[in-house]
This record gives structure tokens, sequence and C-alpha cells, in this order.
């Protein structure tokens, strides 16, 4: 039963990327030694670097991981929606996603206007297969990639706040 003062739900990840899920998986995020919390404020400099996650739950699985922006070019008119910043397959339950393939290379956030929110989506593997580059950035849709390659729901997810260098605003969800 969804839990409308769940952070996902709040900060619109659930809506506007997947739909509700019950996590069976945890999922650490680190941009250094920062871990991100679920809709933490991070600058483009900070998150310049690939971070470092780590997934762990069900014992001999392989996870999916996309990380996507829902607010390209801006908030208030996303027509890009989503745009894929990073794709990797076959992580190995309760490694480094750096063990896993990474189909599209970790691309950092640079916003031009607004308050983005970066989400990182993760998906248990029924097997490990071949999944192939989409051909764009932009309009990538996590649920249809779900779709494709039977996925299922999302077992884990977070997000990260993300502004311009320099900008300044308050949040970006107004109950």
């Amino acid at each position: 039963m969804p839990n409308s003062r769940d952070p996902l739900i709040v900060g619109g990840i659930v809506g506007d990327i997947v739909d509700y899920f019950d996590a069976s998986a945890r999922l650490r995020v680190l941009y250094g030694n920062r871990e991100i919390t679920v809709g933490s404020e991070l600058r483009p400099s900070q998150v310049a670097n690939q971070p470092t996650l780590h997934i762990t739950g069900r014992a001999g699985s392989l996870y999916t991981l996309v990380m996507v922006d829902p607010d390209v070019p801006r908030p208030s008119d996303p027509c890009e929606r989503e745009y894929l910043h990073w794709f990797v397959t076959d992580i190995p339950e309760g490694g480094d996603v750096g063990r896993g393939t990474e189909v599209v290379a970790y691309e950092r956030p640079q916003p031009i206007a607004g308050i983005h929110r970066l989400a990182f989506v993760v998906f248990r593997q029924v097997a490990r297969e071949a999944i192939y580059t989409p051909g764009w950035r932009s309009n990538f849709v996590t649920r249809d990639l779900a779709e494709c390659y039977s996925l299922g729901a999302p077992v884990a997810a977070a997000y990260f706040n993300c502004q311009r260098e320099g900008s300044c605003g308050g949040r970006r969800w107004q109950g």
C-alpha cells in the first residue's frame, strides 16, 4: 500500500519515472565520502565523478541500474523526460556497481534551469542477458526498459536534487 509520506512519492519519483513498488533491496549511493539520502541537495561540482553504489538484496542476484533526470530541460517543461545519465547491468548482489556491465557511461548532471531530480532506479534481473545500448539519452523511458527486458518492478530507488552552480532557490516540491 503506498504511503503518502514515502519520500519517493513526495518527490515525484514514483509517478514520474516508476510506478509504486515495495523495496526489496538496499541501495547505497556515495559521491566521494558523502552518502546521499533521498532528496539530498548536491551541486554539479559534487557529482562530477561517477558515484560508488552498493546494492544488497537477495543472495546470488544480478541487478540493473539506471540513473535518470526527469526534469530535462527544466522542471517547468520536462519535454525531454527522462534523460539517461547512466545504465549498468549484471551488478552482482553485495558488489559495487563497478563489477557490473556498463551499457551507457556515467554522464555528470549539468542542469541549466531549476532544481532537477536525479534518480537511481534498481531492478533485479531474472538472468544475465544482453541488454542493448539505447540510441539516445533524451526521452529515455525507464518503464519501457523494464517492460522490454522483463525486469518487473524496481527493487530499490534513491534520488537527489541538483541545480546549476551559483543558483539559489528553495525546495522543488510544493505540498
